[in-house]
């Protein structure tokens, strides 16, 4: 491989300051170049830490490095496993494709040609709303649903959607609210009734052993929150679920997203995964990643609306299906360059 000869970092965000926000990496090596995207959490006040992190010690370090496959950058630069090096890890699969002429979901071992797609509804106090949210998302194509639940509302909303769409792939996503209480408890096996593919995240992120007694008395697949290798690891070995969430900014790129999926795969477990950021980037890495096998489930890879996109053609699910890029090398898209220069509001360049 021809040694990284530059790394640029572009801070986006929607005009006038709305979100959604990302940080896009660009790796140049030879005459490739390849790209990632990391998503700036809302309500955070800019790129902050993980701007500085890319700018002091990351960019630094990938600049000059000798390198053969993407699975060595990791360690070789100690990366790390946060959102920031998620994308600098997706640059470097990009880029080292793009050199080799390969398709990234045929380097990664994808399989699947095309991936059908799932949609998250958020909370809404009426029934009703939930409802027809879901009959929108169930008419543009999705084949699974993802709800946000919380204490309270919970059964009833899930109980709603189920008698209008008793077949829909339907998750429960309950953001870490839930703890042991009976109360608790007994809304969450009282979901077990209503066929959910899977609950996810119903206790503190960490917590395995209450992901694991709740798994014991329920037949729904526990989805546990998994950031990295030994996390997951560790809740295969408790059998504290049964369903991973690939997140690929979570777990600190491809590489690791890859690993994972080998891991649950191998166990028997479902998997979906979802991309990160809103310009583009991120969603087209996902969609390589959700052409592994062991995606058993819709995946949330398609491009949320409202913004500027970065990738022609347009990561778009069409009749709840987005076709996997096998002719085009690295993520398969063309990246409007000049676009991301002129809407950048800040930037940062290093190169040898």
């Amino acid at each position: 491989m021809p040694l990284i000869q530059g790394c640029d970092a572009y801070h986006v965000a929607m005009p006038r300051g709305r979100r959604p926000e990302s940080v896009l990496v660009r790796l140049t090596g030879g005459d490739a170049v390849g790209w990632g995207e990391m998503a700036v959490p809302g309500g955070a006040a800019g790129p902050g830490a993980a701007w500085a992190d890319l700018e002091t010690r990351m960019a630094p370090a990938l600049i000059g490095l000798d390198w053969e496959r993407p699975e060595d950058v990791s360690g070789a630069a100690d990366l790390g496993a946060s959102e920031a090096a998620a994308a600098v890890d997706t640059a470097c699969w990009d880029l080292w494709c793009r050199t080799r002429g390969l398709p990234l979901a045929h380097a990664l071992g994808g399989t699947r040609t095309s991936i059908v797609t799932g949609a998250r509804i958020t909370p809404e106090p009426a029934l009703d709303t939930i409802t027809g949210r879901v009959n929108k998302a169930v008419g543009a194509g999705h084949t699974r649903v993802t709800l946000d639940i919380r204490p309270g509302w919970d059964v009833e909303p899930v109980r709603a959607i189920r008698q209008v769409y008793p077949a829909l792939a339907l998750v429960a996503d309950a953001g870490h609210a839930y703890s042991e209480s009976a109360g608790h408890l007994a809304a969450l096996e009282a979901l077990d009734a209503y066929g959910l593919a899977a609950v996810e995240r119903p206790f503190p992120a960490g917590d395995l052993a209450a992901h694991a007694r709740l798994q014991a008395r329920v037949r729904t697949a526990v989805a546990p929150a998994v950031g990295d290798l030994e996390t997951l690891d560790a809740a295969l070995s408790l059998d504290a679920g049964r369903a991973l969430h690939l997140r690929l900014d979570r777990l600190g790129g491809l590489t690791a997203a890859r690993s994972a999926h080998d891991l649950a795969y191998a166990a028997g477990w479902d998997v979906w995964c979802s991309g990160t950021g809103a310009f583009g980037i991120g969603q087209a890495a996902a969609v390589a990643l959700a052409a592994l096998p062991g995606c058993t489930l819709p995946s949330d890879v398609s491009d949320p609306a409202g913004g500027p996109v970065f990738v022609t053609p347009p990561v778009r699910s069409s009749g709840g299906v987005v076709g996997v890029p096998l002719t085009q090398p690295g993520l398969g898209h063309e990246i409007d360059e000049e676009r991301i220069e002129r809407l950048a509001t800040r930037r940062m360049r290093l190169t040898t």
